[in-house]
C-alpha cells in the first residue's frame, strides 16, 4: 500500500499473486489475498491450531465447514479456492517456461538452404497457411498443403499463433524475398 500510484483495489487485485517465502505470516506465500487471511485464522482458531499447523494439513482443512465462514463479502466459491490454496500453499500453478533459441547459424535468408530443418514460431495465421518467424528479418510461409500430410479445412486445428514448431525449408526465393516452408513431423 506504500507504492505510489497503487490504490486500495490494484493492492486487492494484485496481492494475490505476490509470494513472500520464509516470511511472519505463512499465508504470504499463498495466492490467498490479505483481505482474507482473518477468515483463515479464524478457521486455524476453531480448530485450536495455529496458521503454521492448519496450511498444508489436509486433514485439518477437512474438518472445516466452509457454511460456517460465508459472509456478506466472501461467498462458497471464494472459500473453496481459499482452502484450495491452502492444501498446497505456494505451489505455482503456471507451466514450466519452454527453453526456445532459432538457428544461430541462420542470420540472412542468404543462409537458407532447401531441406534444413529449423525451429520457428508463428507470428501469423491466415486462410491459406500460416507465417513462421526463423529468427531473420523475412517470416516464413507455411501453405495451407504443407501443414499436413492429409486434406487441411482450417488452419487453427493445426498450428496456433506464438506457437513454438519445426519446419522444413521447401524453397528460398531470394529475389522476392519468399521462404516456402513445411510443417516439420519429428518422426519424419
Amino acid at each position: 500500500m506504500e507504492v505510489p500510484q497503487l490504490g486500495k483495489k490494484a493492492y486487492e487485485q494484485a496481492a494475490g499473486f505476490l509470494r513472500i517465502k520464509e516470511g511472519k505470516n505463512p499465508l504470504d506465500n499463498s495466492a490467498v489475498h490479505p483481505e482474507s487471511y482473518p477468515i483463515v485464522e479464524k478457521m486455524a482458531s476453531d480448530l485450536k491450531v495455529s496458521v503454521f499447523e492448519f496450511i498444508g494439513n489436509k486433514k485439518l482443512i477437512n474438518k472445516i465447514n466452509l457454511e460456517k465462514y460465508i459472509t456478506d463479502t466472501i461467498g462458497l466459491p471464494t472459500l473453496s479456492d481459499i482452502v484450495k490454496e491452502l492444501e498446497k500453499p505456494g505451489l505455482d500453478i503456471r507451466e514450466e517456461a519452454k527453453v526456445f533459441t532459432f538457428n544461430q547459424t541462420i542470420k540472412t535468408i542468404h543462409d537458407l538452404e532447401k531441406g534444413q530443418v529449423l525451429p520457428g514460431i508463428v507470428n501469423n495465421i491466415t486462410n491459406f497457411g500460416c507465417f513462421v518467424d526463423i529468427g531473420i528479418k523475412e517470416s516464413g510461409l507455411i501453405h495451407i498443403s504443407n501443414l499436413s500430410d492429409s486434406f487441411v479445412k482450417d488452419v487453427n486445428e493445426h498450428v496456433y499463433l506464438h506457437q513454438q514448431i519445426v519446419v522444413k525449408v521447401l524453397d528460398v526465393d531470394i529475389e522476392r524475398k519468399r521462404i516456402q516452408l513445411k510443417l516439420h513431423k519429428l518422426n519424419q
